[in-house]
């Protein structure tokens, strides 16, 4: 089907399969049209389209390099780009100054607000940090060219040609806080003295802020002319502006490779663009798209669930890319401080050995060179101080309180809740049956008096938390409500969250983030429970912080014995563990259709959520859902809705496509999806109800937010259940299929499941041989100083 892969699991970290280089300028094979063709033929008037308002890959099988890494969800008509949801971070941004004055969309903009603040704050602890690390002596070769490149540009030394030119000396670094986390960054950075106690600074509360005001009509102007001159979409002038502030239209006119920074434009399109406006100065070696195609390469790995790349691959990609030289692509854009740069031991089974030095010195340890976004870096490095400031400063007080809430409780809650009463950080896994022992912890905490909140990653998961007995429908929110300041407790004087406990039963779907967010918002002394499924789909956004986690073995980890129930619940258990096995269905709770083709995938799909389904099991259209592996193809969501509501809700779509009754999918932010309805359509725009909620959607965000919503992928339907599923499998979907994504879409019917199957074998083998692919991150290392538990 052409299916758009949606895993971001399945780009994997080593050197990235990319398609060759088209764009390069001057180079061999580059496409001669000026930038209004390679940007028209791409996106057209809508290449602004071809943005974050894309369909997503939740893991583009090609690597760094793909534009088709989905973290996020949200329409997009630019067909042709299929570019990444995920991208709509930045259009979220935009989103938020076009929707100021609108209450509806403050969930939304707080949360952005409250990821400024925090991005705030980790700047300000960096720049507190003072005194030069002296390391990395032992590194040689392009470790050692990388490391004395953003040593020497961070303490205000040398310009670029004279730092590579000259031997490297070691230089201020930007290193992590010294504490219990931030010595684990590899042997770059020694450890300082270890503090008696971790002591907690402090910060701001991420309060809720004033959506921020857009760029001005007069930015908007001058960038429009510019892409203008260029021969771009002037549709593009919008998010350009948003993505490069003001000064935007000097910015593109000085250097006109930073048009990759606006959602959906790929490097062959950026380079359209520049030999468009500088003429015969525009060439593959200009520095210029050296650094932004590297920052850009960054950026799409983090949208594939990176949060950091390793030097060869990232080279390679930049290689691949049409850049001569990617070495001194990457040393400019660490000098430029676009990029940072992280040494982390090797110290994983299988890495090499030590190999001994001179009597006088140490032996030299293997590492592995890393480049990361300042952003991700950061959020790792902060999540890092903050959980271990949790392990090692659990609070002593209220041992009888918490005797009160282990003597309520018995079996696997009862075992939880021993755990959490000696430790600040525990770790429950389990299917969706074991969420009932955090519900009881939760429920017998707050009975013995203490704070304690739980929060999930979408309001269907609230809401099947807070329907179980022990909570009694309080203390449960959701991770964004609870960022936002729109659920949960209120904050002290620090900004922190008045809690005593915080759990969070969907810890997999935590991107590195939201995660230290959560983290750094907890005081001195709170406990935390993370848990979930570690079978399911890892994080739409970067980072895999549970995975992470549950590899470093720094806390204690309860494993629930809860089996879900069931033939889907024996289905799904034996996919977990790479089997795919027959189930005794004696009420048909599990039926296979097999298939020919996409055309007659699409049909039987209709015919099972208009009739099969409502008929034998009394579930009504609304309560099923179709899950399909991509938006694209002949059996995507695209096409999967539109027959749908062809047959279901029938109309002229007269705004933007959409009538009243419509289902749909809302994405305010990357990562979250709210399944929900069409209320109506008026000048204001598009009215929504969304988990009981109304919501309205300015007009010229319907296109970049919502799309229908009777067929989701695997990773929009994460987190919610339903009394019956379709899960639709075409044919040509074998290169999406993995074991953690069948293992999410087979889950997520309650009563009833459909497989619509064209894959034939694909399907048993993706179970059995393809498990999640993995991501680059750091966060299992920073933990490292940690001290393991058994």
């Amino acid at each position: 089907m052409s299916t758009e892969p949606e895993t971001t699991e399945e780009t994997g970290p080593g050197t990235p399969e990319m398609p060759e280089a088209q764009g390069a300028p001057g180079t061999p094979g580059a496409p001669d049209e000026a930038a209004g063709g390679g940007l028209a033929a791409e996106g057209g008037a809508g290449a602004a389209e071809a943005s974050g308002a894309g369909e997503t890959s939740e893991g583009a099988d090609g690597g760094v390099g793909e534009e088709t890494a989905e973290s996020a969800e949200g329409p997009g008509p630019a067909e042709a780009t299929e570019a990444t949801e995920a991208t709509e971070a930045t259009e979220a941004t935009e989103a938020t100054a076009d929707g100021a004055g609108k209450p509806e969309l403050s969930e939304a903009a707080a949360e952005l607000a409250a990821q400024r603040v925090e991005r705030e704050r980790i700047e300000r602890r960096r720049a507190e940090r003072d005194g030069p690390v002296e390391s990395g002596a032992k590194l040689s070769g392009k470790a050692a060219d990388l490391l004395a490149a953003v040593r020497a540009v961070e303490a205000g030394g040398k310009p670029a040609s004279t730092v590579f030119a000259a031997p490297a000396r070691p230089a201020p670094e930007r290193a992590p806080e010294p504490g219990p986390a931030a010595t684990a960054a590899a042997p770059v950075r020694p450890a300082p003295e270890p503090e008696p106690e971790p002591v907690r600074q402090e910060r701001p509360a991420p309060t809720p802020a004033p959506t921020p005001a857009g760029p001005s009509p007069r930015t908007v102007d001058a960038v429009r002319r510019v892409l203008a001159e260029g021969g771009a979409p002037e549709a593009l002038g919008q998010q350009a502006a948003v993505a490069l502030g003001e000064g935007a239209g000097e910015l593109l006119r000085a250097d006109p490779w930073q048009l990759l920074r606006v959602p959906g434009v790929r490097p062959e399109q950026a380079d359209g663009f520049a030999r468009a406006l500088l003429g015969a100065e525009c060439g593959p070696q200009d520095e210029r798209r050296g650094r932004a195609v590297t920052v850009w390469l960054l950026e799409q790995a983090a949208l594939a669930g990176h949060t950091a790349l390793e030097a060869p691959a990232l080279t390679a990609a930049l290689a691949q890319r049409g850049v001569p030289d990617p070495e001194e692509a990457v040393q400019s854009t660490l000098t430029e401080g676009e990029a940072l740069v992280f040494e982390d031991a090797l110290e994983e089974p299988g890495a090499p050995a030590a190999q001994p030095a001179d009597d006088e010195e140490e032996a030299e340890r293997p590492v592995r060179v890393l480049i990361a976004l300042e952003r991700y870096a950061m959020a790792e490095e902060s999540l890092a101080d903050g959980l271990a400031r949790l392990i090692n400063s659990p609070s002593q007080d209220g041992e009888e309180t918490w005797a009160q809430v282990v003597a309520a409780l018995s079996g696997g809650a009862a075992e939880l809740a021993r755990a959490v009463a000696g430790h600040g950080l525990v770790l429950h896994t389990g299917g969706d049956a074991s969420r009932a022992e955090p519900a009881a912890l939760l429920g017998a905490a707050r009975d013995a008096g203490l704070r304690a909140l739980a929060v999930c990653h979408t309001a269907d998961g609230r809401d099947r938390l807070a329907a179980l007995p022990p909570t009694r429908g309080a203390g449960v929110g959701t991770v964004a409500g609870l960022l936002a300041g729109t659920e949960g407790p209120g904050r002290d004087g620090d900004g922190a969250l008045e809690l005593d406990l915080l759990i969070v039963p969907d810890a997999p779907q935590l991107d590195v983030e939201s995660a230290a967010m959560l983290v750094e918002s907890l005081p001195d002394g709170a406990r935390l429970v993370l848990g979930g499924d570690p079978a399911l789909l890892w994080s739409a956004g970067p980072g895999r912080v549970f995975a992470d986690l549950l590899a470093a073995r720094v806390c204690p980890q309860i494993a629930s014995r809860l089996p879900d129930p069931g033939p889907i619940g024996e289905l799904v258990s034996g996919i977990g563990i790479g089997e795919l096995n027959q189930v005794e269905a004696p009420g048909k709770e599990v039926v296979i259709v097999p298939v020919r083709d996409a055309g007659e995938a699409v049909h039987r799909t209709v015919q099972l959520v208009a009739d099969s389904v409502p008929r034998a099991f009394g579930v009504p259209v609304e309560g099923t859902v179709v899950i399909t592996p991509g938006h694209g193809g002949a059996a995507g969501t695209r096409a999967l809705n539109a027959a749908l509501k062809e047959r279901l809700n029938p109309g002229p779509g007269r705004f933007g496509g959409f009538d009243p009754g419509d289902r749909i999918a809302y994405s305010p932010a990357p990562g979250r999806t709210l399944p929900g309805t069409v209320v109506k359509a008026d000048a204001e725009g598009l009215h929504l109800s969304c988990a009981g909620a109304p919501v309205v959607v300015p007009r010229e965000r319907v296109e970049a937010w919502v799309r229908h919503g009777w067929a989701l992928t695997a990773h929009q339907a994460v987190g919610g259940r339903w009394p019956a599923a379709v899960v639709v499998l075409p044919g040509d979907a074998a290169q999406a299929l993995s074991r953690p994504w069948v293992y999410t879409a087979f889950g997520r019917g309650e009563r009833h499941l459909s497989v619509v199957q064209g894959a034939e074998g694909a399907l048993p083998r993706a179970v059995a041989e393809i498990p999640a692919k993995p991501r680059t991150t750091r966060l299992a290392t920073l933990l490292r100083p940690q001290s393991p538990m058994d």
